[in-house]
């Protein structure tokens, strides 16, 4: 690309010059540090659809965009998918970090977009791309050790923006709904220049809403993410915990004011829950996670064990976003299926 090292040689020295000083400590790239999910309310509305400039305050960030972003860079699975189905793929040049395969109803969109990294991308990477806008799914996509620091992308003219539901800077998140998932995707389109677009997504989805009966009225629930010794739990604050209340289902972690918990099994098995959720990833499927509770001596006595009520879902349909909706609804059916 013409220029390109030029400008690859005046960004990472402004970069490295803007890292060397004191700044906040990224956050660990690990669930149990990062939660997947808060309350997504946004600071300020960007105004009226389309009108820029528009500023927001996300995440503690400043953000000022004067123009539709034309080359977007879209780290996690949430940030990227949100892009997709506003319908702005073309834009996208880069992608990392993901937590799956897209839905297929957003598969043909995603066809030819450049994965930059299995893992948080490095600035190299990133700048490599030459973005004028980078979405991130987590804080500590943006941070000194990944795409870099906010402060110095800007004055790099790069402009910043985290999925607001994973928002960590100015404190612990509030109790997600889904309402202020879809003030997060509205807030999206208008930054984005597609308002339409995410008024007609909210719109389906509050659909979709609408249609589910929830299933699991009287049952107890246990989302179980990840983990072997300590298992990594769906907690009070959550998409996990918004996701459940939709479905009918009393949250065993419920009561633990954070997104995200690390249990005992020993607080698993006491609560005996009816069903259990798994979330299924590449590196942690939910069959592994079956094999794991039936082979502890411990938890294959559980009831939704023996009986294997489990309801499975992918492991980025649990992180706020404009998965949820679908999410919900699919396991409605399975929960609905079950003995």
């Amino acid at each position: 690309m013409p220029g390109l090292s030029l400008f690859l040689a005046a960004s990472l020295l402004a970069l490295a010059g803007c890292a060397a000083s004191p700044g906040p400590a990224a956050q660990a790239e690990s669930p149990a540090a990062q939660p997947d999910g808060g309350d997504g309310t946004a600071a300020a509305a960007p105004g009226p659809p389309s009108s820029y400039p528009i500023f927001v305050s996300n995440c503690g960030t400043d953000v000022t965009l004067t123009a539709p972003p034309e080359r977007i860079v879209a780290i996690k699975s949430t940030s990227l998918e949100t892009v997709l189905a506003l319908g702005l793929g073309s834009k996208v040049v880069g992608t990392a970090f993901l937590d799956g395969p897209v839905p297929p109803s957003l598969a043909a969109a995603a066809e030819g977009i450049p994965s930059l990294s299995d893992a948080a991308p490095s600035q190299e990477v990133v700048l490599e791309r030459e973005p004028d806008f980078i979405y991130a799914g987590w804080e500590s996509n943006l941070s000194a050790d990944a795409a870099g620091e906010r402060d110095a992308l800007a004055s790099l003219g790069i402009s910043t923006y985290v999925s607001p539901a994973a928002c960590r800077e100015e404190g612990a998140p509030g109790k997600l709904t889904f309402e202020a998932v879809f003030d997060d995707i509205v807030e999206a389109g208008n930054l984005l220049g597609a308002p339409e677009a995410a008024a007609d997504l909210v719109a389906e989805q509050r659909k979709v809403l609408a249609g589910i009966e929830p299933a699991g009225a009287g049952r107890t629930a246990f989302w179980f993410s990840s983990g072997r010794d300590t298992p990594y739990a769906g907690a009070g604050l959550g998409a996990p915990q918004m996701m459940m209340e939709t479905l009918g289902l009393e949250n065993i972690a419920g009561s633990v004011e954070d997104a995200w918990a690390s249990l005992s099994w020993e607080t698993v098995v006491a609560a005996n829950p009816d069903v259990i959720v798994l979330a299924d990833a590449d590196r942690n499927t939910a069959e592994s996670k079956k094999e794991l509770l039936a082979a502890n001596p411990a938890t294959a006595g559980m009831d939704a064990v023996i009986n294997e009520r489990y309801l499975v879902l992918p492991f980025a349909a649990g992180e706020a976003g404009v998965r949820n909706t679908d999410a919900v609804a699919d396991l409605n059916d399975q929960l609905a299926k079950l003995q």
